[in-house]
């Protein structure tokens, strides 16, 4: 004898009402509206974040130049204008300073946006800019090499916030990348 099962007891399907869908929807909404803020200053660089990221990106730029054409490139830093510049590596008869805002090769300036140069933030100041073991920060300008082969200048760059924040940058010679460290005090 088969038994019967009213209607109130039989088996419902599976799955989710279309409120309790909405209900979970809603939720995950308010829960990402929040974190929005948070999400936008992560990536938005300012700063220190930002002045260390442009000296990086320069660099590495001059150096994969350097591979690339076969021939030195070099990042031209204007310490008392707080700016820095990515070009070839052609250098004036005389030694005399590049020529315009570009790069020490007016011929391989690169064009606006491409990561050729960097200003740094009004907050950022440079403490210290060694390269090859003499101090730069007072000067009008100085250059450092990037090589064909990888290698490159030493070269240390110490920035400071008027947060307190301070980095290092370092360029390390026998493979020419840039590194960025802490400065513990």
């Amino acid at each position: 004898m088969k038994r019967i099962v009213p209607l109130s007891r039989a088996r419902q399907p599976d799955g989710f009402t279309l409120i309790e869908v909405m209900v979970v929807v809603g939720i995950m909404g308010l829960i990402a509206a929040m974190g929005i803020p948070s999400m936008y200053r992560l990536l938005q660089k300012q700063g220190m974040r930002k002045a260390t990221s442009d000296v990086v990106e320069v660099c590495s730029l001059a150096r994969a130049r350097a591979i690339l054409t076969g021939q030195p490139a070099d990042v031209t830093f204007y310490p008392l204008e707080r700016r820095l510049t990515a070009g070839g590596g052609a250098e004036a008869v005389d030694g005399s300073a590049p020529e315009g805002p570009g790069a020490s090769n007016p011929s391989s300036a690169l064009p606006g946006g491409t990561g050729g140069s960097a200003q740094l933030p009004d907050d950022i100041t440079i403490e210290m800019l060694d390269i090859n073991l003499a101090e730069y920060r007072e000067s009008e300008w100085a250059r450092v090499r990037f090589f064909p082969n990888g290698t490159a200048d030493e070269m240390t760059l110490i920035l400071r916030s008027t947060k307190n924040e301070w980095k290092k940058i370092t360029i390390e010679p026998t493979t020419g990348l840039a590194s960025v460290d802490e400065v513990t005090r």
